[in-house]
């Protein structure tokens, strides 16, 4: 299993992924190869994605996406394990760091409205498993 580095922020209506979705998969792909290239990887069986709280996907869609874009690489057919991770803000009010889940959240402790969102709106390989 190989840890790997992190893409930037992956909808599915209709049957037809949205853009946002199949370009973040597109990305997470070439991450996958790279990382195949490098250490002579012939088959990857399964990989991790973490996504933050507020990446505005849909898992729906990037399993869709990621299926697509793995057809032809050494990623096709592999098992896809998604993650989500709670976004981390600085609350102004209480002056703490706070977990949060969507994008007009309150503070958990203090309920104030005044938050710097820090962490949360990325999609990540966290881990490649190949034969």
């Amino acid at each position: 299993m190989y840890h790997t580095q992190g893409v930037a922020p992956c909808c599915l209506v209709a049957g037809v992924a949205k853009m946002h979705e199949l370009s973040l998969c597109q990305s997470a792909v070439e991450i996958i190869q790279r990382q195949a290239e490098q250490h002579d990887v012939k088959r990857v069986t399964a990989v991790w994605l973490e996504i933050g709280a507020l990446s505005c996907v849909e898992e729906s869609a990037v399993r869709f996406s990621f299926e697509i874009v793995c057809q032809g690489t050494v990623a096709q057919g592999c098992d896809l394990h998604i993650v989500y991770k709670p976004a981390q803000a600085w609350c102004w009010d209480c002056s703490q760091v706070v977990e949060i889940h969507q994008h007009d959240a309150q503070c958990p402790l203090c309920h104030g409205e005044r938050l710097r969102v820090d962490t949360g709106d990325s999609l990540i390989v966290k881990s490649i498993e190949v034969e």
